[in-house]
């Protein structure tokens, strides 16, 4: 099956969202794509912290300053100065006055800015802990009021560009250009093509590379990977960041517990009730996340536990009460036993936040003609070494505003002819169907290479390790990638090694620590 659109977006998050949203009002005949069963199951949908917004005594001084300083100094300047211009305000501009969402009030009725660590000032809106889900179910109902088309459960196999697929020999010697995305439609076990005179990846970012990440398990370099085999330019790809304080549970897995605690005032303790941030940063409990993960992995490593603690119980400065204010987290961790205006949460650092990928610039354009990438699965640069907390919701935010609009503003029309030359995705002959239990094994043998060799704390001989293993996977599972019958597990299979190795090169060619990349030799 063939399908024809002006745009294919792929990813549902708040940066696909918003750019589809700005491209269907200006006219434009678009699809969002998701390989999940449910258009919110995001990225978006987990984030709880909030989003950076603009108020009266704050400036685009203050917070670029702030970026980056959390980013190492080493963010893109032209990005930055973008980013704190135009930013801040769209929260209220489209978010709030257009989409309609509500942030959380005072009791005096003003908007409750909160603070997280390594921000100057109290500038992060939220809605509870519920930020994200707010976020994003809001702007799933605003989009399809528009008109935008969906499609649930279609994972993107692998871009289209003239070069690699047309049967017209002259386009080797033109410009690589994307024509669109081959997909397979997972309840047919189908493939379909899908051409469009441009492709925004919006796939979010590679935290289920890892064995403890805060991720959904979807999150699996989708975008990173596909970009690349494609030819686009990936940068930065060392810079994973890691969150300080996900629950430690054996039942309740991948869930964060929000830097806002802190920013409340909740206080890090090791086992014998010690605060320990003085020891590591000036800034105590509030230094950048890249500082407390280290601080946080350190003690457990020093003293042989598996987890440490976070105490709001007897710390928390809101004016809400606690399990209003915090209402997900508690709900939550009382499931799992534990009273959290009680006692102490247990925590440990995972896998959060991707500061690296498909390299683009203030209008989401990539190395790749036609292809465009926002949020977490781009590096325009914004985030440097390490992401400033609440930071991300508004980078996708900000970037799908401003991909659609040039988008919009330069609309090209590619020949059908070109598309006609296209073949459909052709199946390997007598393809085999692997037992998903040897997948899944895969998948493990590589979240634990991630975790043990390009974590937190990294070495040299580990990062080889990785690199060697990873060799041993990568040319077994793309061997048998083609000879099988194509499914989600496996294209995600190919997907997570391919953004592994990625991330392990990257490690292995900066030998300086700096940000969230941290490195011993």
């Amino acid at each position: 099956m063939r399908h024809y659109y002006d745009a294919v977006i792929v990813g549902s998050g708040l940066a696909g969202l918003s750019c589809a949203i700005s491209l269907r009002k200006a006219g434009l005949r678009i699809v969002v794509m998701t390989k999940e069963s449910e258009i919110n199951e995001t990225n978006t949908l987990y984030a709880q912290g909030g989003i950076i917004a603009s108020r009266d005594d704050d400036s685009a001084e203050l917070l670029r300053s702030d970026l980056l300083r959390a980013g190492s100094g080493y963010n893109n300047l032209e990005a930055v100065d973008f980013f704190v211009k135009n930013g801040p305000p769209l929260v209220f501009d489209f978010l709030v006055n257009e989409v309609g969402i509500q942030f959380s009030k005072s009791e005096e009725g003003k908007i409750d800015y909160t603070e997280e660590a390594a921000h100057s000032k109290r500038r992060i809106v939220h809605y509870e802990d519920h930020t994200g889900d707010k976020i994003e179910d809001s702007l799933i109902s605003y989009a399809k009021k528009q008109g935008v088309e969906f499609l649930t459960d279609y994972t993107a196999i692998d871009l289209i560009t003239n070069n690699h697929h047309s049967r017209d020999p002259q386009e080797v010697y033109r410009e690589r250009e994307v024509f669109g995305v081959y997909a397979l439609n997972n309840t047919r076990n189908e493939t379909e093509t899908f051409f469009a005179e441009r492709v925004i990846l919006a796939t979010g970012g590679t935290g289920s590379l890892y064995y403890h990440s805060t991720n959904p398990v979807s999150s699996t370099g989708d975008g990173t990977s596909m970009a690349y085999r494609a030819g686009a330019d990936i940068i930065n790809a060392e810079f994973v960041q890691f969150h300080p304080t996900s629950l430690f549970h054996k039942d309740i897995k991948r869930f964060l517990i929000s830097e806002s605690l802190r920013g409340e005032g909740g206080r890090l303790k090791d086992h014998e009730g010690q605060e320990f941030m003085r020891e590591y940063s000036e800034m105590g409990d509030l230094a950048p996340r890249d500082v407390v993960s280290r601080a946080v992995y350190d003690r457990i490593c020093k003293t042989g536990k598996e987890y440490m603690l976070l105490d709001i119980a007897n710390y928390y400065k809101g004016t809400k009460p606690l399990e209003k204010r915090f209402s997900k987290i508690y709900a939550t961790c009382l499931k799992g036993g534990i009273d959290i205006t009680k006692e102490s949460i247990p925590i440990t650092p995972a896998a959060h936040y991707f500061c690296g990928g498909i390299k683009a610039d203030i209008f989401g354009r990539t190395s790749l003609k036609n292809l465009y990438a926002i949020g977490e699965v781009s590096c325009t640069g914004l985030h440097g070494a390490n992401r400033l907390a609440s930071a991300s919701l508004l980078e996708g935010l900000l970037w799908g505003k401003s991909s659609s609009g040039d988008i919009v503003k330069n609309r090209r029309t590619i020949k059908k002819q070109r598309f006609d030359n296209i073949p459909d995705w052709e199946k390997p002959p007598a393809a085999e169907v692997f037992d998903p239990l040897l997948i899944d094994q895969d998948m493990q043998a590589i979240r634990l290479t991630m975790w043990n060799y390009a974590g937190i704390i990294r070495t040299v001989k580990g990062l080889r390790r990785a690199e060697s293993d990873l060799e041993y996977y990568s040319h077994r599972i793309l061997r048998f990638y083609k000879s099988a019958e194509i499914t989600k597990q496996i294209i995600e299979l190919r997907n997570s090694v391919v953004s592994s190795q990625l991330i392990v090169a990257a490690a292995l060619k900066n030998r300086k620590s700096v940000g969230c990349h941290f490195i011993r030799e």
